[in-house]
């Protein structure tokens, strides 16, 4: 697809997903559209109406910088957002393809091998490159060579673990888009994930249709685990500088809580061999 629509799309989209009154404007009632109209978004950007439909059509591909921050704030960017609209309008040169397989970094692997909570290393697709034992016995997803994404769309397993699925589901899309910003046309390997999922799940299309961009690197997650019940733990990514595209993902509970004790007893229960303490 070509930038400049790439660059409308996204417009259009975030267009929609405004409501008048959040930005400032009175709601007459009914709409043919959801959002905003399109005079609506060049009046409060300070821009014509006949040049904002020159952007949307993709009939003018290189907005000024000062355009960008316009249409920025008429349509309530978040910072990950408004870089997001940037990338689009000012596309990095592309990048040569690196075709041979991820790998993690040696020192990394042997570090988190050494933690007694849980940790993994994920390439730019989502896909486990290293994980601990820790990692494993929290969900056998999370085991080198899994992709994260497809298994939370297309494994009914994943949908059991995470007591906020749906929530889940929708910050790793948009941490996805956030990732590859508006190449995933030129990469074959995203191009089939995203078809894969696409056909797979009706969840998946409604998520990347709406386009939304967050590079959440923290926060809490809701899981339901077959042998030690629930958790609410905390995650924490890492870029890897060394290595472009990875992050160093961890879990772990704050201590004197109850999901505290059930991640020590989980360890115990990693440390046994033979047991079996987690279903796929």
């Amino acid at each position: 697809m070509e930038t400049g629509s790439e660059l409308g799309s996204y417009l259009r989209v975030r267009r929609e997903r405004v409501r008048p009154g959040d930005a400032g404007l009175p709601d007459t009632g009914r709409r043919r559209v959801p959002g905003l109209r399109r005079e609506e978004v060049a009046l409060l950007a300070g821009i014509s109406t006949e040049y904002y439909l020159r952007l949307e059509q993709g009939r003018d591909r290189h907005p000024s910088d000062q355009v960008l921050d316009a249409l920025s704030r008429a349509l309530r960017l978040e910072r990950d957002e408004e870089d997001y609209l940037r990338g689009l309008a000012r596309p990095a040169p592309r990048a040569r393809r690196r075709t041979r397989p991820e790998t993690a970094a040696p020192g990394v692997t042997a570090l988190i091998q050494q933690w007694s909570t849980p940790a993994l290393v994920q390439g730019p697709y989502m896909t486990t490159l290293a994980a601990n034992p820790m990692a494993v016995a929290l969900s056998p997803y999370f085991a080198p060579g899994v992709n994260t994404l497809r298994a939370a769309f297309l494994e009914p397993g994943m949908r059991e673990l995470y007591r906020d699925w749906e929530s889940m589901t929708a910050k790793a899309v948009a941490y996805l888009r956030s990732l590859v910003g508006g190449d995933a046309a030129d990469d074959p390997r995203l191009v089939e994930l995203i078809g894969e999922l696409s056909l797979g799940s009706e969840r998946f299309r409604t998520l990347w249709a709406r386009v939304d961009v967050a590079r959440k690197s923290s926060g809490t997650t809701l899981l339901r685990h077959p042998a030690v019940g629930e958790l609410d733990l905390r995650y924490e990514k890492f870029a890897l500088p060394a290595a472009p595209g990875q992050v160093l993902v961890t879990y772990h509970a704050d201590p004197g809580t109850a999901s505290y004790e059930r991640l020590q007893l989980l360890a115990h229960l990693a440390a046994r061999p033979g047991d079996e303490f987690t279903d796929r």
